[in-house]
């Protein structure tokens, strides 16, 4: 469904809640078929996301640690490893 969304699992430093909420404004503009939030869909697009994001966040902390680190970095690593 949503391949852009990479693997934040196991990620060494953990994931960041930018990072997190990354994935989750990712996953609820695929969903949703939302690209830009408009006046009308803004407050139930962020509340999406935060919930989305919120259940990310538990998730990640609930897993055992992964053997191997996640084949791909996410975007905003992606970002910072070219400066």
């Amino acid at each position: 469904m949503c391949r852009n969304i990479t693997t934040l699992r196991g990620l060494d430093p953990a994931a960041t809640a930018e990072e997190i909420e990354a994935a989750a404004r990712q996953y609820v503009r695929k969903v949703s078929g939302v690209q830009g939030p408009s006046p009308r869909t803004d407050a139930a697009f962020e509340r999406a996301v935060q919930q989305v994001a919120s259940a990310t966040t538990e998730l990640l902390a609930e897993l055992p640690a992964r053997r191997q680190p996640p084949p791909t970095l996410p975007p905003l690593r992606r970002i910072a490893s070219r400066r």
